[in-house]
């Protein structure tokens, strides 16, 4: 009874499972002090008689109010859940969820454990000698059995696992080296979200691109071989349209710095791969939109990909380019490129929706970037820096945020720093001073936008942990949960009275 009393608090299943094992269960918390602590875990090999060769405690932390369980929390109990199979070898594994877990930690935990358990080794060890113990080092798990969830958890469960694969597949771009994932790779994975999930595809190339002004983005562009790709992909749903929305990821498959050459201890240069964890980010919500299919918003999934190299046709510090609304920048940093990309972006996804497109204006865009180093001094890497131009529209990404456990804070959009970008020869110049930078990186890119609704998020500190292995796969999840709350979201300023 003593032993049955101890596991009460999580459910019968366990109790139950700690009589059958004689209480060995109860001994690890005793004698081995497991406090039950989100991502605590404790292993424990069993006699042969119990028919199962070890069994693991992982805990879930405490439970919130009126029983619900935080998507971040689910998630980690899941990635600790998957760790520790990992680690045993596990050719099979039974995961007891509980009952009383709600159907969104359930889908939480489920879509952790299905990334957690996903290994990325496309470019190791590829010499013959490797591969031929390449089975020694794959994972052995081959079934995952969940034990004791919810009744109505399958389509949680079904759901979960087609978010997970949209997650990885941002993980593995995001992971990718440039020689690997160029600009005109990005689009072939787009060609493939497109026929896989039916979404439609449109790819400018550069002389598209120039007819529609595009200067901005194609003065990055220009000092690189690889050739840049605009990439539209559309998703339409059945029935009625409520609501239209644009993402615009940052697509720099490398960033060089340009001839403000990244230089130096801490300018990360090697890892200038993740560049484009916007793009990934916006590519992994595009797969997980067209699979979950989310009914009354059409979205629109906007990258203009490109490279920011040295050369000797590549931009310079003190040029100036022409913008598709004709604005020209003054170009103080090219190391500060991705906000000039993101420019001709924003441009073009505002022209998808009101003025002469003969279709309704835009309920809102978002951009998703990898933008300044400075968010990441400011939030470090569990954070997300987010500005937005209505009360509203921050709102529902905070809404999205919360549920989805992917963080944000809302950062000011402060027309006291406006100044700063003021060129004496331009319309603007590119960069403002070091104080407040993630701020004026924002105010820049608010330039080239005129009426919808309008929001950035910077997401340089989020989109990687070396702790975490690499690529975090930030973004997905909550780009896709504001496109399934956006019918009943509000994204426009209230009209004065």
């Amino acid at each position: 009874a003593d032993k049955d009393a101890k596991f009460a608090p999580l459910g019968d299943a366990l109790a139950s499972l700690d009589a059958k094992l004689d209480g060995v269960l109860s001994e690890v918390v005793e004698d081995a002090g497991f406090k039950g602590g989100a991502g605590e875990s404790k292993v424990v090999t069993l006699p042969s008689k119990y028919g199962v060769k070890k069994v693991a405690l992982v805990g879930a932390g405490k439970k919130m109010d009126k029983g619900e369980v935080a998507a971040a929390s689910a998630a980690k109990w899941g990635a600790a859940v998957a760790a520790v199979a990992k680690a045993e070898k596990a050719t099979g594994a039974a995961v007891a969820l509980g009952t009383d877990m709600p159907i969104a930690a359930v889908q939480a935990a489920v879509e952790a454990m299905v990334v957690g358990l996903a290994a990325d080794e496309r470019y190791k060890l590829r010499h013959e000698e490797a591969q031929k113990t390449a089975g020694d080092r794959a994972l052995k798990l081959k079934s995952v059995e969940l034990l004791g969830a919810p009744a109505d958890a399958a389509a949680a469960i079904a759901r979960a696992e087609k978010m997970a694969n949209a997650v990885l597949l941002t993980k593995s771009l995001v992971a990718s080296p440039a020689n690997y994932l160029t600009p005109t790779a990005l689009a072939e994975t787009a060609k493939k979200i497109s026929e896989g999930f039916d979404l439609s595809l449109k790819v400018l190339e550069r002389e598209d691109c120039e007819k529609l002004g595009m200067g901005s983005y194609l003065g990055v562009s220009q000092g690189a071989v690889e050739p840049p790709k605009f990439i539209h992909l559309t998703y339409t749903p059945k029935g009625e349209v409520t609501k239209r929305i644009a993402y615009i990821g940052k697509g720099l498959t490398f960033d060089s710095g340009g001839y403000n050459i990244k230089a130096g201890a801490g300018s990360m240069i090697e890892k200038m791969k993740f560049d484009m964890g916007g793009a990934g980010a916006v590519l992994g919500a595009a797969q997980a939109v067209g699979a979950l299919r989310p009914e009354g918003v059409e979205v629109h999934f906007i990258v203009a990909a490109c490279e920011n190299m040295v050369s000797e046709k590549a931009m310079r510090p003190g040029d100036i380019l022409t913008a598709s609304n004709d604005k020209t920048i003054e170009v103080i940093n090219t190391d500060a490129e991705g906000r000039l990309t993101l420019a001709d972006a924003l441009v073009y996804a505002e022209k998808l929706g009101g003025g002469d497109s003969g279709k309704p204006a835009l309920d809102a865009i978002v951009d998703v970037a990898t933008l300044t180093g400075a968010i990441i001094i400011a939030l470090g890497d569990k954070y997300a820096g987010v500005w937005a131009s209505t009360d509203e529209l921050a709102s529902g990404l905070e809404a999205a945020s919360k549920a989805s456990g992917e963080l944000i804070w809302r950062m000011p959009l402060a027309p006291e720093y406006g100044d700063e970008l003021k060129s004496p020869i331009a319309d603007l110049k590119n960069v403002g001073g070091r104080g407040g930078s993630s701020i004026t990186a924002a105010l820049f890119l608010k330039e080239f936008v005129k009426e919808a609704p309008w929001a950035h998020i910077d997401i340089a500190g989020t989109v990687w942990s070396d702790k975490e292995g690499g690529a975090t796969g930030y973004g997905v999840r909550m780009l896709y949960q504001f496109v399934e709350d956006a019918p009943n979201t509000e994204t426009r300023a209230a009209k004065a009275d």
